[in-house]
């Protein structure tokens, strides 16, 4: 599999979004700029979702362009409608003006085998990488771009857009990877080359891990900000395990159900003190995690000049699990005293707090400030509910928000950290 890389005049440095004005027609570069379509009517479908990397902001892919939503408050912050056609990948890079697009099967102009690195703030495309087949997935951090087709993982300079490395994986047809986004550790997971496997690449200690997550296939996963923890589901969607990714020890298991499920999301807060889960059952489960790691108490947004605290990843203890403090509990079975007598069912931890919605739309998910839990829905929904630290049980609904009309939903998909 091969690609090639365009840049009109480089990568610039990014800056924070600010308030822009229409596309410039105009722009005299080597590439045609994305011509802006003023008709807003209501044959806007919904593409996908993504949220930006602190989980702030969310993108929306649509068949007429892409917008941009903030969280909290929720607004709506700018939107591109184009004449050419929709995107079915859109990735933000923090809240800066810099933006990854890949095209829809309805754009003219982009094809689904084509990344454009859009700058909003100058008006323009500022390169482009071509491949033979679909791209599956993009991911961005400020030092990397991630390309994911099927059987094959691009990592890219985001100064230079030199090609840094390539990795082999089974295939992914869900474009399934993850990036940590600590200035000082620098983590890849993706799927492995074997049924269930994660790979976990440490590239500041130039090392990989293989973790044999899942008997089945792994459907969905997300690491924490400094990438030392991994959550993963399998295709099963019963089970969610946490990993140690310095040594692939595993921390905890929680049970989602009984009955198979879609995962469409895993979400992890920014202390690691909860899990968040949605799937096609219509729930979304918040679990408690009695696994935390020393140093982990970060905000919960950063924005593109400013970064989280960060601390080295040089030593394998980094990650001690420890029981977090003044927390809930899982709910547990009856009978999960005669654990290793009866079939570990009945031993599972079961989730905490609860939030129901409609079945027939995914849902990602990703936790806000205070107790709160932020989720958006294909159909166009936003929701913000809040959950009890203490007692748990159904969350309260917060707000809701139908941020677009959706009438028909073809080809859609969750692209954020883990579908």
């Amino acid at each position: 599999m091969s690609s090639t890389v365009s840049t009109p005049r480089g990568i610039l440095s990014p800056t924070r979004l600010g308030s822009y004005g229409s596309p410039d027609a105009g722009s005299s570069v080597s590439f045609t700029p994305l011509e802006p379509d003023f008709n807003d009517g209501d044959e806007t479908d919904l593409h996908s979702v993504s949220w930006n990397q602190d989980y702030g902001c969310f993108a929306a892919g649509t068949s007429n362009g892409f917008r941009i939503y903030n969280c909290e408050p929720f607004k709506e912050t700018f939107r591109r409608d184009l004449k050419s056609g929709g995107f079915r990948i859109v990735e933000m890079l923090f809240r800066c003006n810099i933006l990854v697009l890949v095209g829809g099967v309805d754009n003219s102009q982009y094809p689904p085998n084509k990344v454009m690195i859009w700058d909003d703030h100058q008006s323009r495309c500022i390169g482009e990488f071509s491949f033979r087949s679909e791209i599956r997935a993009v991911k961005l951090r400020r030092d990397r771009i991630v390309v994911v087709l099927e059987h094959k993982i691009y990592i890219y300079s985001f100064r230079d857009l030199k090609l840094l490395h390539q990795i082999e994986t089974l295939s992914n047809p869900r474009g399934l990877c993850c990036l940590s986004h600590h200035q000082n550790t620098s983590v890849l997971a993706c799927p492995g080359l074997q049924r269930g496997q994660v790979r976990i690449e440490h590239f500041g200690l130039i090392m990989t891990k293989i973790i044999n997550a899942h008997d089945s296939h792994i459907a969905c996963f997300t690491l924490t900000m400094d990438g030392l923890l991994l959550a993963t589901s399998s295709t099963k969607g019963t089970l969610i395990r946490i990993f140690n990714t310095m040594d692939g020890t595993r921390l905890q298991e929680v049970r989602r159900g009984v009955d198979r499920a879609d995962i469409y999301s895993i979400a992890l807060s920014p202390n690691v003190q909860w899990l968040a889960v949605s799937s096609d059952k219509g729930t979304v489960h918040i679990f408690s995690l009695r696994v935390r790691g020393v140093g982990m108490n970060l905000s919960t947004h950063s924005n593109a000049s400013q970064g989280p605290a960060l601390f080295q990843q040089n030593s394998s203890n980094s990650l001690e699990p420890l029981i977090s403090p003044n927390t809930g509990a899982n709910s547990s079975s009856s009978l999960s005293f005669m654990k290793g007598v009866l079939p570990k069912y009945f031993s599972s931890e079961w989730s905490f707090a609860q939030f129901r919605l409609p079945e027939d739309t995914q849902f990602i998910t990703a936790f806000g400030s205070q107790n709160t839990l932020i989720i958006v829905g294909l159909d166009g929904s936003f929701y913000r509910c809040s959950f009890d630290p203490v007692n748990g049980g159904e969350m309260l609904q917060q707000e809701y928000v139908r941020f677009l009309k959706i009438d028909s939903r073809p080809g859609l998909s969750c692209g954020n950290t883990s579908f």
